[in-house]
C-alpha cells in the first residue's frame, strides 16, 4: 500500500508534467497539490473494494491484472465525478488518460515483479525439460508460470519434424537428439514425458534420462477439465504389455443387460471385473466375497444402480445355492481362490477346499440354474504345476473342461502374474523400499510374466465373448521378466540403489520359470492376443471320485499326483 501510494503520486505528477511539456503553469500546480491527495485516497479505496490487497504476489495472473484495471477505471470515474461535482479550479481533463496509463503500468510492473524474481530463482533451482510438444507440454507450461507446479521448464524435446523449432508459451522445441546437450546446457534435474510412450520406449527413455543425470522423472496426465496431473514414472509403467487388440464392443455385447456374478469380487482381479461389468452395463451386479472388508471396499467404489453384495464362501455350497436361485445370474466370473504359493502350501486342505470344491459348486450351480457363461479364471501355475497351488487349479481346469454342462457354456481364461495385484512382488517391494530395507527375491534367475489388471481382466472378458463351446483361452502376456532386473528397475525408480538386493532361496512349490501353454498344438483365436488351448479329456466321473477321495484322505499331495501325473511337487 505504501509503495501504491508512491506509484499514485508519481503517476499524477507525471501525467500533468506530460500534459504541459514539464512546464506546469501555476494555477496546475496548485490544483495538482490539492487534487493528488484526493485521487490517492480514492484509488486505494478503491483497491480495497476491489481486493486488490488480499492477492498474493507470486501468483499474480492474468486475471488478477484484469481486476487492477477494471478498480482504476472505477477509481478514475468517481475522481471525474468529484472534480465536475466539487472543484472550481483549473484541472485538464486530459491528466486522466495519461494518468491511467501510468498507473497501470507501473501497479502491474510492480506486481509481476514478485513473479518474475520468483521464476527466475526457480529456473536456477528447478530446471526441467519437456519431452513431448503437444496440447499436455503447454499445460505443463502454463502450470509453472503460475505457480502452480514447482518446475520450470527451460526447454521441450520431440521427435516430430513438424514442431522442430516452434515455440510453445515462449519455450523452443528441441529435437530428441539434442537431450542430453539440453540436459548439460541448463543443468536439468527435472524431466515431465507429455508424450505417449509404449512401455520399452518408455524404459529407454527412463535409462537415458537417469545416465544423463536427471533425478525426477513425472508423466503428465491431461484431466477432462484441462488440469494437469503430474506422477512419478512407476515399474507399471516400464513393465506393462498393452495389448493392442483390446475390443470394448464385444465386451459390451456380453455384459450388457445382463444379471452377472462375480465371485472373489472383492480381490484384485474381481474387483477389476467389476468395474468393467459395471462400465459395461450391467443390469444387476452380484458381488460375492468371504472378505467383510474387500466387500465393503469394491460396493463404496461402484455406483450401480442395482448392486448386490453377498458375504459368502464359495465353499458353503448351500448358502451359494439360495444365491443363484435368488438371483438367477446370466454370468458368473469365478475370481474366487486362494492364490498365495506358500500360504497354500502350509494350508493344503484349504487350499483344495477353496479352490476346488469352491469351483465345483460354482460349476454345478451355473449348470443347475442355466446359466449362459461361466468363466473360470485360472493361472500359469497350472501348467505342470510344482505346487498345491497351481495343482488346485489344474484340477479345476480339467472339471470345467470336462463336466456335463447342459445349456451353461463352460470357459477358462489362463494368465500370468498382474502388476500390482495384492500380496504380488511390486507391492512388496515398494514396502521393503519405504523400510529402508534390501529388496529380497529368491532366486537371481527366476522369471514371471506380467500384465496391469486392466488389461489382463479386459481380455477375460474378451476370450468369454468369443468362446463357442468348454474351452480354455490363454492371454499372451509377452515376455516373461527377470524378477532381479524388476528390483533394479525399482531401486533406480526410487533412488534407492543403495538397499540392495538379497536372495533367500526358492520357496517350497516355487517355479523359476512360470509356463502358460501346455501343447504346442493351442490355436490362436480371431485375437492376437487371446489363444485356445486344446482340449485336456478326462473322464469326469472319475474326477468327481478323486475330488471326493482327496477331500478324506490323508495324504493329499500324493492323491493330486495321481490326480495329475504331471504335478511334481517341489520341496
Amino acid at each position: 500500500m505504501v509503495v501504491d501510494f508512491v506509484i499514485f503520486y508519481f503517476s499524477l505528477w507525471l501525467a500533468y508534467n506530460l500534459r504541459f511539456n514539464f512546464h506546469m503553469p501555476s494555477e496546475h500546480i496548485v490544483g495538482f497539490s490539492k487534487l493528488v491527495w484526493i485521487y490517492i485516497f480514492i484509488k486505494i479505496v478503491i483497491f480495497f473494494v476491489f481486493k486488490i490487497y488480499f492477492i498474493t504476489w507470486r501468483y499474480f495472473v492474468l486475471e488478477d491484472a484484469r481486476r487492477v484495471l477494471f478498480a482504476l477505471v472505477v477509481a478514475a470515474v468517481i475522481f471525474i465525478l468529484y472534480v465536475k461535482t466539487f472543484y472550481t479550479g483549473a484541472f485538464p481533463r486530459t491528466v486522466i488518460p495519461i494518468d491511467f496509463l501510468i498507473s497501470f503500468f507501473l501497479i502491474g510492473a510492480f506486481r509481476f515483479s514478485k513473479r518474475i524474481i520468483r521464476d527466475l530463482r526457480g529456473n536456477r533451482l528447478n530446471p526441467t525439460v519437456i519431452i513431448g510438444a503437444n496440447q499436455k507440454s503447454i499445460q505443463v507450461i502454463s502450470s509453472a508460470q503460475e505457480g502452480m507446479i514447482d518446475f520450470f521448464p527451460v526447454a521441450i524435446v520431440d521427435d516430430d519434424p513438424s514442431v522442430m523449432n516452434a515455440y510453445f508459451l515462449n519455450k523452443k522445441v528441441y529435437s530428441c537428439q539434442k537431450l542430453d546437450f539440453l540436459i548439460q546446457k541448463y543443468n536439468i534435474n527435472s524431466a515431465i514425458i507429455t508424450k505417449n510412450y509404449d512401455p520399452d520406449a518408455l524404459d529407454a527413455l527412463f535409462e537415458r534420462l537417469k545416465k544423463a543425470g536427471v533425478e525426477n522423472i513425472k508423466l503428465s496426465k491431461l484431466l477432462g477439465n484441462k488440469e494437469e496431473k503430474l506422477r512419478d514414472i512407476s515399474i507399471e509403467d516400464l513393465l506393462a504389455r498393452r495389448p493392442k487388440d483390446l475390443d470394448t464392443k464385444v465386451i459390451d455385447r456380453l455384459i450388457e443387460d445382463k444379471v452377472v456374478m462375480i465371485t472373489g469380487a472383492g480381490g484384485s482381479i474381481g474387483s477389476e471385473i467389476v468395474r468393467q461389468c459395471a462400465r459395461s452395463g450391467a443390469k444387476r451386479l452380484i458381488l460375492l466375497d468371504h472378505s467383510e472388508f474387500n466387500l465393503y471396499q469394491i460396493c463404496e467404489e461402484i455406483l450401480h444402480s442395482d448392486v448386490v453384495p453377498l458375504m459368502q464362501s464359495v465353499v458353503d455350497k448351500k448358502l451359494l445355492e439360495k444365491s443363484f436361485q435368488t438371483y438367477r445370474p446370466d454370468i458368473v466370473i469365478h475370481a474366487a481362490a486362494y492364490k498365495h504359493v506358500p500360504l497354500c502350501e502350509e494350508n493344503v486342505e484349504g487350499a483344495i477346499l477353496n479352490n476346488i470344491i469352491g469351483t465345483k459348486n460354482c460349476i454345478d450351480l451355473s449348470i443347475k440354474y442355466e446359466v449362459d457363461k461361466f468363466v473360470l479364471i485360472s493361472t500359469d501355475k497350472a501348467v505342470r504345476p510344482t505346487n498345491v497351488m497351481g495343482a488346485t487349479k489344474r484340477i479345476c481346469e480339467l472339471y470345467a473342461q470336462n463336466v456335463e454342462s447342459g445349456k451353461t457354456l463352460i470357459t477358462g481364461v489362463r494368465f500370468g502374474n498382474v502388476l500390482g495385484s495384492s500380496g504380488s512382488v511390486i507391492p512388496k517391494f515398494k514396502k521393503l523400499i519405504a523400510q529402508n530395507r534390501p529388496l529380497t527375491i529368491t532366486h537371481p534367475e527366476i522369471t514371471r510374466y506380467f500384465m496391469l489388471i486392466p488389461e489382463a481382466c479386459q481380455l477375460v472378458l474378451q476370450a468369454a465373448a468369443i468362446a463357442q463351446k468348454n474351452e480354455l483361452f490363454i492371454l499372451d502376456m509377452g515376455k516373461p521378466i527377470k524378477i532381479v532386473d524388476l528390483a533394479k528397475k525399482m531401486l533406480k525408480i526410487y533412488d534407492r540403489e543403495d538397499l540392495g538386493i538379497r536372495f533367500t532361496g526358492l520357496r517350497k512349490g516355487e517355479k523359476l520359470y512360470e509356463e502358460l501353454l501346455i501343447d504346442e498344438g493351442d490355436k490362436k483365436t480371431m485375437y492376437d492376443s487371446i489363444m485356445v488351448s486344446k482340449s485336456t479329456e478326462y473322464d469326469i466321473d472319475k474326477l468327481n471320485r478323486e475330488i471326493e477321495e482327496l477331500l478324506i484322505t490323508e495324504d493329499k499331495i500324493k492323491k493330486l499326483k495321481d490326480i495329475l501325473p504331471e504335478f511334481h511337487h517341489e520341496v
